[in-house]
């Protein structure tokens, strides 16, 4: 009777080992939007105020403008949507060279990119693996390199990131990327001040570099962990709005 029951136990755990779902790196990444209310930005006015500048979103199913504002003696406005990038001075719409439109562009859209995160990891032209599973802070992470395909990439198409995503929460606490511009470099972040307004995530950032240029992406969590990063500034997101 105990050894029937014994197999009847080893069965049952066979059996739940192969029935229970194995965690991939689009799965994780899919929660980890639904965690962050990334899922939920359709139909919200989005503001925030960055190093000064105005950054206005706003999504509706595929369509989406995107904006930054500077003001002085003028109002200075870039805005990308879905069909172009155009740049206006106090209302009107101003010619500029193709070298100068892509670099104000990229510009506005990288700041965008970061405070949405993890919005548009889900995408077509985005690659997602699940390297392992690390601790950090004694806390545990999946740790999901993320690469673009040429074409719907983007300008930066190249550029490489990695991202924690805490196990039990599916938020993303830290990530790193690799760019190829300006001579390149790699930066790691690491998310505080996370707050929630009208279900929809933001955090700021403290900004990092490694202090040797032979580290690699996929060590900065261990050189993070170890002390071995320089603090080079924060990224903070002020007066958030959502309507």
């Amino acid at each position: 009777m105990k050894k029937s029951y014994y197999i009847l136990l080893l069965l049952i755990t066979i059996l739940f080992t192969y029935c229970t779902p194995k965690e991939d790196a689009s799965t994780i990444i899919g929660k980890s939007i639904k965690a962050s209310g990334m899922n939920n930005l359709d139909k919200k006015n989005i503001s925030f105020v960055f190093r000064g500048n105005t950054y206005e979103s706003y999504r509706d199913g595929g369509s989406f403008s995107l904006k930054r504002i500077h003001q002085d003696s003028v109002t200075t406005t870039d805005v990308i949507n879905n069909n172009d990038f155009t740049r206006y001075i106090d209302g009107d719409a101003i010619k500029l060279a193709d070298t100068t439109a892509n670099k104000y562009k990229n510009s506005v859209n990288s700041v965008h990119y970061f405070a949405y995160l993890p919005f548009g990891l889900d995408g077509d032209a985005v690659n997602k693996e699940l390297l392992t599973e690390v601790t950090i802070k004694d806390t545990p992470y999946y740790k999901i390199k993320v690469w673009f395909d040429q074409e719907g990439g983007g300008e930066d198409f190249e550029d490489v990131f990695v991202y924690w995503v805490n196990k039990e929460t599916y938020i993303i606490d830290y990530l790193a990327y690799e760019y190829h511009v300006n001579e390149g470099g790699m930066r790691f972040r690491e998310a505080y001040n996370r707050r929630t307004i009208e279900g929809v995530d933001f955090v700021d950032y403290n900004n990092y570099k490694p202090k040797s240029k032979s580290a690699k992406l996929i060590a900065l969590d261990s050189l993070f962990d170890a002390g071995a990063l320089e603090l080079l500034s924060k990224i903070e997101l002020e007066n958030v709005s959502v309507k």
